[in-house]
């Protein structure tokens, strides 16, 4: 078969540190003449130069690294062809302190080899890595069980182990394993069955590889893209704006109506575009790509991009997941971590564990409360802002998520559930009306242009009776002095009894009531999005202003900006401000400050 009709397939092949992994690679290599000329004598008179008895995983080991220290490090990538497929064979890490590397590789494969010793048997790790591949998906899982020489070639021994890790499979909902006894150093059921196993007679490694079902690609499918970036080029008048990505599943085609998560914005496809080349009538998964749209709406990098008429992501910003953690520190209850989806990148924290599972034998523990090293569990993570996502049961890869601490990839794991948080239903309001808003022609470049200053919404916030409002008006007052188009609205969280809400500076009556509460922010959010499509500046005082009903103001004016404002020493909510004014006592010297921020920040234009 012609190697450019071949289709490829990527194989990861993990198990337990010195269980064989790399020397049944090798040993895969040699056998059927996939290894450069000479490279086999080459590797054999450097172990005769260095009195090193000859192993085949020096045939993978290239790493200076891994050679001294006869560990593998890093997920190592092998070209190899069957007469049947092109495979790249990801060889992964076995030991405890690189099981992030294994990750690394397994979240590429579409089937894997998991190896385990017959001498040794079944290892604490290797339960780990069955549990990463059922976590992440693979669900072609063939287990090599290994040096078979050293126990004779007992095929007691070997149903032992396929015995008792295939209970331990089935537990993860993983029944459909092959097992085949293999040595890799004597090359038995690698690539031809072994007369020293005459009771074998079914797959050898390389006719089982062939047998690997090839994942399709995913075209039929509702259409995914992680935005990467927006790119703008203003060279000989070109004012395209080319939004990039690389697509994870469907096709997309020129007209298709486009959805952008989590804002809800949506615009046509008015072109797609090609470095250097003709643009193609459709683009598929597996392909970078870019687009321009119709109606230059605001995208940015993190954003998800889904089609209209098709299913949908989820949004949210509390979420059930179940995690792998591999930090050097537990995972911590109120402390700030990076959780990286697809392109998108969003402060996060531990809401809540919810039991915490052994991995090598799946054992759960509802009380323990701390995630460390190696855990597995199921938490609810909150993050800062809502986020785009796709359950695990719809479309596995844009479920999986890493969790960064300090630089370094400390966890990850899948989304598994959407928690029903208060503001649900006014975020989805918020959604919506990005969805179905249109605008005019007068775009907000002009607006600035003309008005001298860009839209923003500056929200002051602070315990009741401390001077937002007074510091408000100052600021109110000195921006329209300046000539900008400002508007403020004072919101308390009070309420006369037998009333409607008042939207002045009253403090009497009873304190609002949550339902009412939200419909207050919930109309902000309104007021704020018509106020700043307009270009104005929007000064508003609400007491304790909490990070939830943050997140669905910023939702429903996006692309316009907010900066908030805390008054006072003491934070009363989990708000997190731009700023923190201390002094109290001085409305008109502390609205002269944020003035002065503002332009700072170039909102007002000097």
């Amino acid at each position: 078969m012609n190697s450019e009709m071949k289709e490829q397939m990527n194989i990861v092949i993990t198990g337990h540190v010195d269980h064989g992994k790399s020397t049944v690679i090798g040993r895969m290599l040699a056998d059927t003449g996939s290894l450069p000329e000479g490279k086999l004598e080459s590797v054999k008179k450097n172990c005769e130069r260095n009195s090193k008895p000859f192993e085949y995983a020096f045939l993978l080991d290239a790493l200076k690294d891994e050679q001294a220290q006869g560990i593998t490090i890093d997920a190592a990538r092998v070209f190899f062809n069957t007469e049947q497929r092109d495979y790249i064979i990801l060889d992964a890490p076995g030991h405890i302190e690189f099981l992030k590397n294994m990750v690394t590789g397994a979240a590429r494969a579409e089937a894997a080899f998991l190896v385990i010793d017959a001498d040794e048997g079944i290892q604490e790790n290797s339960k780990r890595h069955g549990y990463l591949l059922s976590m992440l998906g693979i669900r072609q899982l063939c287990v090599l069980v290994n040096k078979m020489d050293l126990v004779d070639y007992s095929q007691r021994t070997f149903r032992q182990i396929e015995r008792k890790y295939s209970r331990f499979l089935k537990n993860l909902d993983m029944t459909d394993v092959s097992f085949i006894p293999v040595s890799g150093r004597e090359g038995d059921n690698i690539a031809s069955l072994s007369k020293n196993m005459p009771w074998w007679t079914s797959n050898t490694v390389l006719s089982l590889l062939d047998s690997f079902k090839k994942e399709e690609k995913p075209t039929d499918m509702p259409f995914r893209m992680a935005v990467q970036d927006v790119y703008k080029f203003t060279n000989e008048g070109d004012s395209r704006r080319i939004i990039a990505g690389t697509i994870d599943s469907g096709e997309l085609h020129k007209d298709d109506e486009l959805i952008f998560y989590p804002s809800g914005k949506k615009s046509k496809v008015d072109s797609i575009e090609v470095f250097n080349g003709e643009p193609p009538e459709v683009v598929g998964p597996g392909q970078a790509t870019g687009f321009t749209m119709t109606e230059q709406i605001y995208a940015k990098r993190g954003n998800l991009v889904a089609k209209v008429g098709e299913k949908q992501p989820q949004v949210g910003n509390v979420f059930r997941v179940s995690l792998f953690w591999l930090g050097k520190k537990p995972l911590e209850k109120g402390k700030d971590y990076i959780l990286k989806v697809g392109t998108d990148r969003v402060k996060m924290q531990l809401f809540d564990t919810i039991r915490v599972i052994d991995a090598s034998n799946l054992n759960a523990d509802n009380m323990k409360k701390m995630v460390g090293r190696h855990d597995v569990a199921e938490c609810v993570f909150t993050t800062k802002r809502a986020i785009a996502f796709d359950l695990v049961e719809d479309l596995p890869s844009a479920s999986r998520f890493v969790i960064v601490d300090d630089y370094e990839i400390a966890g990850g794991g899948i989304i598994r559930e959407v928690v029903k948080d208060s503001m649900a239903s006014h975020r989805k309001d918020a959604m919506h009306l990005n969805f179905s808003w249109e605008t005019g022609n007068v775009s907000a470049a002009e607006r600035v242009k003309a008005l001298g200053h860009k839209s923003q919404l500056v929200l002051v916030s602070g315990e009741e009776a401390v001077g937002k409002s007074e510091m408000s008006k100052a600021l109110e007052r000195r921006l329209f002095d300046r000539g900008c188009n400002v508007v403020y609205l004072g919101m308390t969280s009070f309420q006369e009894d037998g009333e409607e809400a008042d939207y002045g500076d009253s403090r009497r009556g009873r304190r609002m009531a949550a339902h009412e509460r939200e419909e207050m922010i919930h109309r902000l959010a309104l007021f704020a999005k018509m106020s700043m499509e307009g270009g104005a500046i929007l000064v508003v005082s609400c007491s304790e202003l909490t990070s939830e009903e943050r997140e669905v103001i910023a939702m429903a004016i996006e692309p316009h900006s907010m900066k908030t404002v805390w008054l006072g020493k003491d934070l009363t909510t989990d708000l997190k401000p731009d700023y923190q004014i201390m002094n109290v006592s001085e409305a008109v010297t502390e609205a002269e400050k944020i003035e002065a921020l503002l332009v700072d920040e170039e909102i007002i234009l000097k």
